[in-house]
């Protein structure tokens, strides 16, 4: 029970970075966060089933989640050391 409230509340503030932050690196971390919680609500509905498939899928994630992260970090990087910032830029466009 505790640990499918602490996921949801994992994956709602996964959400809130995502959607208010302009920093690159903040959105990165709050993707990560967002990830964390749906490895560990899969980890909870494993736990339940006693089956084996969602504890590999969920190993399969946390692999592949490093992999993108650190993918996610290299061009945000990449975007500083050519821009000389890593923040998303607003629309200056008029309406």
């Amino acid at each position: 029970m505790i640990y499918g409230l602490v996921a949801s509340a994992l994956v709602a503030l996964g959400l809130y970075g995502l959607v208010t932050q302009s920093a690159l690196l903040r959105k990165v971390l709050a993707f990560n966060l967002l990830g964390g919680g749906v490895f560990l609500l899969f980890g909870v509905v494993a736990r339940r089933g006693g089956d084996a498939v969602p504890e590999a899928l969920v190993i399969t994630g946390l692999v592949v989640a490093f992999a993108a992260t650190a993918l996610a970090l290299v061009l945000v990087l990449r975007l500083f050391q050519i821009t000389g910032a890593a923040t998303i830029a607003e629309d200056e466009t008029p309406r």
